[in-house]
């Protein structure tokens, strides 16, 4: 038998800090943005150094605001107390 406790929690929705986000700033308009800007690069100056010049910071953006900051987010409690 489930106490209230454990109800209370099976009835509660997944939090994202997603839903927080603006459009242009959601996973699908950063991985666009990132991999469009590094081609990019590639196919209009065809060159490697520049390329990764280009994809490195670009690449640590990316992986910063897809990985990074949701699980801050999640963490930090913030998203909880908007929650209620």
């Amino acid at each position: 038998m489930k106490s209230i406790s454990d109800k209370k929690l099976s009835d509660r929705k997944a939090i994202s800090p997603w839903s927080y986000k603006p459009w242009w700033c959601q996973p699908w308009s950063i991985l666009l943005t990132g991999t469009s800007l590094i081609s990019g690069s590639w196919f209009l100056l065809k060159n490697v150094w520049i390329t990764v010049l280009v994809a490195i910071p670009l690449l640590a953006w990316m992986g910063f605001f897809l990985l990074v900051w949701p699980r801050l987010m999640l963490s930090s409690g913030v998203l909880d107390s908007d929650a209620d």
